[in-house]
C-alpha cells in the first residue's frame, strides 16, 4: 500500500493543507491539546471529552431554563399545598416573602398546575376580567384566557386536553391541546382577590357536579420557585424528561440532553467526573446568562441610544424568533432567567392593552446599582399608562422582589400617596434611608447588595411605542 505524505500536490497549496489540518500542539481555553499527525494523544482525548461535556452542559443550562423554571415553580407550589385541585393565590397582592422571578407587587396572582395524566381533560372556568395564561411544562404557550383570549374578558370555560387525547370533545368550551401532561396556569384578574376566587378548576369527568374549589393564600409564605444554578438544575430538567412524552421536546434540545445522559426512560446517574463537570456547567451558565441579561451586546435589547433601559422581549416574538425565522437563543435565555409566563399578548402589546416592561441594573454613569447608595429616577409627566404604572426593585441573585423592611419594594400609581412634583414629573427615590419629605416615593435598598429595577406600564399608550416619552436614567444622588 503506498505511503501518502502531506507534501503539496498539484493544485493544493501548503496554506490549504494547513487550513484543513491541525498542528501537533494546539493551545485552547481548555488547555494544550496534542496530536500526532492529526491523531489526538491520550491526554487530549480525555481533555476533549471534558471540554465537550462542559460545552453541552452549558448549552443545556441556557436552552432548558424555561423547563427548569417550571419544575422549580411546581415544586415550590407543591410545598405549600398547591396541586391540580388547589389554586394558590396572593391576598391582597404579592410581596417579597416567596421567591418568584420578577413578580410584581401590584397584582393579585393565582397559580396552579394541571395534571392531565392523572385528572384527564381538565376545565378551567375563568372569571370576568381575567388576564390569564396556560403554558406547558417547557413553558411554551398553550392558551390565553380572558381579555387576550377568546372569551375577550367576559369569562368562559376552557378545556385542556392531554397529549394524544382521542376521545370525544364536548361543546361549550374553548379547547386547547397541550404537548405536556403538566401545565402551569398563571391567573390574574382585574377585580382582585374577590374575582380571582371565582376561578374554578376541575376534571371534565366531574363537570356535572364540580367539587368545591380549594385555595391556598401564599402571599406571606416563604418558599422558592427559582431554578437551581448548580448540578441540581439538571435533575430539575430530568424530571420533565422522565414525566413527559419524548415528542414534547424538539429534537435539538433532546439531543443536547441525551449527550449528557438525560434520556427518557433511563435513570440519570452521572459518575463523579460527569457530576462535577455538570455542576461547573450550571455555574458557568449562570454567569453567562447574567452577563447576557445585565450587559447584553445585542443593540436590539436597548430601548434608546445611549440608555441602559432594556427590553426582555427584543424580538417581539413569544417564540423568540427573528424576522428571518432564526431562534434568538440569547433572548430566550435572558427572558427565562429573569421572568415567567409566555404569551403572544405580552410579547406584542398594543396601544392601550397589555403591558410593557423596561429594566436596568445600571446608573447613568454605567455603574452597577448599589444598595448602600442613594439614587433618583425621574418619570416625566404624562406617563403613558392607561391603567397604571409601577417601579419595582429586585435582587439580582434571586431575580425576585428585594427583601427589605417593606414587603412591597415598589412605587406605583395605584398608591394615593405617590406624588408628582410641580412640573408634573414623578421622582422615585432609592436608597437605604428615605429622603426627608420623599417617603411616599421611596423604595428601600439594602447596603451590601446590588439591585435592579423594572418599570412596568399597564395599558401602554402611544408615547411609549413612538418613543416620544422616555424614562430618565437612574441618577446617583
Amino acid at each position: 500500500m503506498p505511503h501518502l505524505s502531506d507534501a503539496p500536490s498539484p493544485g493544493v497549496s501548503a496554506e490549504t493543507l494547513a487550513s484543513i489540518g491541525v498542528p501537533d500542539r494546539l493551545d485552547s481555553v481548555f488547555g494544550p491539546m496534542g496530536f500526532f499527525d492529526g491523531l489526538p494523544l491520550p491526554d487530549t482525548v480525555a481533555r476533549s471529552y471534558d471540554a465537550l461535556d462542559l460545552l453541552r452542559g452549558i448549552d443545556v443550562f441556557l436552552n432548558c431554563l424555561p423547563g427548569a423554571a417550571m419544575v422549580a415553580m411546581r415544586r415550590g407550589l407543591r410545598s405549600i399545598g398547591v396541586d391540580s385541585r388547589t389554586i394558590g393565590y396572593t391576598a391582597p397582592r404579592c410581596g417579597s416573602a416567596p421567591l418568584i422571578l420578577t413578580a410584581n407587587t401590584e397584582t393579585t396572582y393565582g397559580m396552579a398546575f394541571l395534571a392531565l395524566d392523572q385528572d384527564g381533560p381538565t376545565v378551567i372556568e375563568a372569571p370576568e376580567g381575567s388576564l390569564s395564561v396556560v403554558d406547558d411544562l417547557w413553558q411554551r404557550y398553550v392558551a390565553d384566557m380572558g381579555i387576550a383570549g377568546p372569551d375577550a374578558g367576559k369569562g368562559g370555560r376552557y378545556l385542556f386536553l392531554p397529549p394524544g387525547h382521542d376521545g370525544d370533545v364536548p361543546d361549550g368550551y374553548f379547547v386547547s391541546r397541550s404537548p405536556t401532561f403538566s401545565c402551569w396556569a398563571a391567573l390574574r384578574v382585574l377585580g382582585g382577590v374577590e374575582s380571582l376566587l371565582k376561578t374554578r378548576m376541575y376534571p371534565l369527568s366531574a363537570a356535572a357536579d364540580p367539587p368545591e374549589q380549594r385555595f391556598v393564600d401564599f402571599a406571606d409564605s416563604v418558599f422558592t420557585t427559582v431554578p437551581a444554578n448548580d448540578f441540581s438544575f439538571f435533575e430539575e430538567v430530568d424530571e420533565i424528561v422522565q414525566e413527559e412524552p419524548p415528542e414534547a421536546l424538539d429534537p435539538e434540545r433532546a439531543g443536547q440532553l441525551a449527550s449528557i445522559g438525560i434520556v427518557p426512560g433511563r435513570p440519570f446517574r452521572p459518575d463523579d467526573r460527569m457530576r462535577s463537570i455538570l455542576d461547573t456547567a450550571a455555574r458557568v451558565g449562570s454567569g453567562l446568562v447574567r452577563t447576557l441579561t445585565f450587559k447584553p451586546r445585542d443593540p436590539g435589547f436597548y430601548y434608546y441610544s445611549g440608555s441602559s433601559w432594556k427590553n426582555m422581549f427584543p424580538s417581539g416574538s413569544h417564540e423568540f424568533l427573528s424576522p428571518q425565522g432564526a431562534r434568538l437563543l440569547d433572548a430566550r435565555a435572558v427572558f427565562h432567567h429573569g421572568a415567567l409566563v409566555i404569551t403572544p399578548a405580552m410579547a406584542r402589546a398594543t396601544v392601550g392593552a397589555g403591558s410593557q416592561y423596561a429594566y436596568t441594573a445600571e446608573d447613568s454613569t454605567g455603574a452597577w446599582l448599589d444598595g448602600e447608595k442613594s439614587y433618583t429616577l425621574t418619570l416625566p409627566k404624562d406617563i403613558p399608562a392607561k391603567d397604571f404604572w409601577a417601579v419595582d426593585v429586585y435582587d439580582p441573585q434571586t431575580r425576585s422582589l428585594l427583601r427589605t423592611g417593606d414587603p412591597y419594594p415598589s412605587v406605583n400609581s395605584l398608591s394615593d400617596a405617590v406624588r408628582a412634583d410641580d412640573r408634573g414629573d414623578t421622582v422615585v427615590h432609592f436608597g437605604p434611608a428615605a429622603p426627608p419629605g420623599g417617603e411616599a416615593n421611596w423604595i428601600q435598598t439594602v447596603p451590601g447588595k446590588g439591585w435592579f429595577v423594572v418599570l412596568r406600564l399597564y395599558g401602554p399608550l402611544e408615547g411609549w411605542f413612538d418613543r416620544s416619552w422616555r424614562p430618565g436614567e437612574v441618577e446617583p444622588v
